[in-house]
């Protein structure tokens, strides 16, 4: 399977149409890729607090349009990252839009855990309530937004959901990058999981931005790793090692807490 994770540079001196439009170009040239992921909120950048609430966009807005015929002029699956989505029956939420490659919507996850300690994205958006895989033709889909990966419940709940792959868009700042890498594969080893974490590159709201977009195998080992600016991640990797890693060492199997009916 072909994956490419797309490290946009959320530059402040670029509009938000204008960066739409390059990221719909950048996601076409990946035609031939199987999946294709976006970083967190790269409309925007996960830190501009003030911009939410001026940039939200209702579901199906431009970005949902113009990522829709992006993946259906690529023919790939698009893990579109996610916007700041206005609900008109509620409050902001930070949602995650994936498409198929004929363009229809296959998923839209909203962040369940949000980042900023009674302020920020914790007071001006919503929590989402719902966990969400997406099956592929090669693997079952766990979705995930940034700060959720340091909530490991959560992917233990993708993983009983069937998730076999770990997909995590991100707008993750760059004083924290050791955690990112770390939980990064942590989330791999303790689910026997891939791990795909893009993130963003640049500086935003004046927050340097970590980068480092990574993919993890099953066992913990990084498959591949990005740098610090805009680039494109391009991965292959085997969804099967999924499967023969939990039947070769299966742990899984042996949980005894967090389950709804004990063990025998």
């Amino acid at each position: 399977m072909r994956a490419s994770l797309l490290q946009i540079d959320v530059n402040e001196g670029e509009s938000v149409e204008s960066r739409r439009m390059r990221v719909a170009s950048l996601v076409r040239d990946q035609a031939g890729a199987d999946l294709v992921v976006l970083p967190e909120l790269w409309t925007t950048g996960a830190f501009a607090y003030e911009e939410f609430g001026s940039a939200a966009e209702p579901l199906e807005g431009p970005t949902y349009e113009a990522m829709a015929k992006a993946a259906s002029d690529a023919g790939v699956w698009l893990h579109a990252g996610s916007i700041p989505e206005r609900d008109p029956e509620g409050p902001l939420y930070n949602t995650s839009l994936v498409f198929s490659p004929s363009g229809d919507l296959a998923a839209a996850y909203r962040k369940i855990h949000r980042f900023g300690f009674d302020k920020g994205e914790a007071v001006l958006m919503g929590a989402g309530g719902e966990l969400v895989t997406v099956r592929l033709p090669e693997t079952t889909l766990g979705v995930a937004t940034c700060y959720d990966l340091r909530f490991p419940e959560l992917f233990r709940g993708l993983v009983d959901a069937g998730a076999e792959t770990l997909v995590i868009p991100a707008g993750w700042p760059e004083r924290r990058r050791a955690h990112w890498t770390l939980l990064a594969q942590a989330r791999a080893v303790e689910n026997q999981a891939f791990v795909l974490a893009c993130g963003t590159a640049g500086t935003h709201a004046g927050v340097p931005q970590a980068g480092h977009s990574i993919v993890v195998d099953p066992w913990g080992e990084v498959l591949a790793q990005a740098g610090a600016g805009e680039q494109v991640l391009a991965v292959e990797f085997d969804p099967g090692k999924v499967a023969v890693t939990r039947d070769q060492f299966p742990a899984l199997k042996d949980r005894m807490l967090g389950l709804t009916a004990p063990r025998r």
